[in-house]
């Protein structure tokens, strides 16, 4: 079994700040790409930011300059530092991550719960 434990959402006032963290635990042996997305209501839920296992990054347009992912591989964890936050950025946001699974060499994807992220004033 493969847990993602999402954390750090919230409510914060326009051009505040939030870090989200996603914390990967279970029978894993690697991690591949890892993501962050968002769904706000009534939409489809989009990508924010992706990073691979060697650092390779790629942001949504809506978020260039603003956030930035990170991972720690010895941890098995991704964050996403979001800066400047604007009311459209209003969204539950996931964790993704693309595992390579112990026991079948596998790769699966795995989902978070899901945290909040509320910017309002």
């Amino acid at each position: 079994q493969v847990q993602l434990v999402e954390s750090g959402g919230g409510l914060v006032q326009p051009g505040g700040s939030l870090r989200l963290s996603c914390a990967v635990s279970g029978s894993i042996f690697r991690i591949n790409t890892m993501a962050w997305y968002r769904q706000a209501p009534g939409k489809q839920r989009e990508l924010v930011a992706g990073i691979t296992n060697s650092g390779s990054t790629n942001y949504a347009d809506s978020v260039k300059g603003r956030f930035t992912i990170s991972r720690d591989n010895a941890k098995n964890t991704v964050s996403l530092q979001m800066n400047s936050l604007q009311p459209e950025d209003t969204a539950v946001y996931y964790c993704r991550c693309d595992v390579v699974r112990a026991a079948t060499l596998t790769i699966y994807p795995y989902w978070g719960q899901g945290t909040q992220v509320t910017v309002s004033s």
